[in-house]
């Protein structure tokens, strides 16, 4: 399905609301919550899969208690824009496990990165190894996060079930 404009109704909607906040939770409960059979709730699950409206389903982990105390916000500038320059950029910080993010942006800046380490010291290593001799970057300048006050992941369904 190339660009298609799938219609979802407000149970397909409220379906994807509930996974996103708790993955989780179980067909049955789900079917509850919705007013639906669980096997009709199942079906439509499947079909939202299929259709690539969900695309998976993960755990939220707490980095700090995990040893990864150090995020960091890249902005990074191309020698140029062209689009062959880009996908090889593109290509290149995929490989990179510390890259959790990565977004082209239209501005000042080409890429915007969101990575992260164990401490300071793996990040001056990424950053002066990989990062500023990656190809066709002309400049990088970074941000060390302090602390994140929201971060919630999906789309903000309450814009929709108003």
């Amino acid at each position: 399905m190339k660009n298609e404009k799938i219609k979802l109704d407000n149970i397909d909607i409220k379906i994807l609301k509930e996974l996103q906040t708790n993955g989780k939770i179980s067909n049955v409960k789900l079917a509850n919550i919705v007013k639906i059979s669980p096997p009709s709730c199942l079906r439509r699950v499947k079909t939202l899969e299929n259709r690539n409206f969900i695309r998976g389903c993960s755990a939220i982990l707490n980095p700090e208690l995990l040893g990864f105390k150090v995020t960091v916000f890249a902005h990074v500038g191309l020698e140029s824009q062209a689009e062959n320059d880009l996908q090889i950029f593109e290509n290149y910080i995929s490989l990179f496990p510390e890259v959790r993010e990565c977004h082209m942006l239209v501005g000042e800046v080409d890429f915007l990165l969101k990575i992260v380490t164990k401490d300071w010291d793996d990040f001056q290593t990424f950053l002066t190894k990989n990062l500023t001799q990656a190809p066709k970057v002309s400049n990088v300048k970074t941000s060390l996060n302090i602390r994140s006050t929201k971060s919630l992941p999906g789309i903000p369904f309450e814009t929709m079930l108003k």
